[in-house]
């Protein structure tokens, strides 16, 4: 996980004068909830990426406009599909900064990216996942 650029600089608006900020995350949490009985019961599937999730600063905006007094920060998460750019409800980011005095240096200590979808889209996304590991172990294995 890493941020290239001032992530504080990204307001409350979208705006595409933040592309050159960009955020690297090392893991994805896919959430869903299916109904046991009456009540909802919450599932949720870690990914831990091979190569980085790239999210330029276009794409996002922050839940609020006030400073965090402990350096946390929430934004919404924009696709970009041909020019526009839509609101997805279903992502969240949410990054911890922490400031180097010494440095003068806003450094990222925190990412958490989420990703909520459908229980029956979660389950077959969460079982090729599975099998995908698996394929990978498997060919890992060496012969005596």
């Amino acid at each position: 996980m890493k941020a290239v650029g001032n992530i504080l600089d990204i307001s409350t608006q979208r705006d595409s004068r933040h592309k050159g900020i960009e955020v690297h995350l090392d893991s994805i949490e896919y959430l869903t909830s299916k109904k046991d009985g009456r009540y909802y019961q919450d599932f949720e599937y870690l990914d831990e990426l091979e190569t980085p999730l790239v999210i330029t600063g276009d794409c996002l905006a922050r839940v609020s406009g006030k400073p965090s007094p402990d350096g946390e920060y929430e934004f919404k998460v924009y696709d970009k599909v041909g020019e526009e750019y839509v609101l997805n409800p279903d992502k969240k980011l949410f990054l911890t900064v922490v400031y180097d005095f010494d440095e003068d240096l806003n450094i990222l200590s925190e990412a958490y990216y989420s990703v909520t979808m459908p229980n029956e889209e979660f389950t077959q996304f969460k079982m090729e996942k599975e099998k995908e590991k698996s394929r990978k172990n498997w060919k890992g294995r060496k012969k005596n």
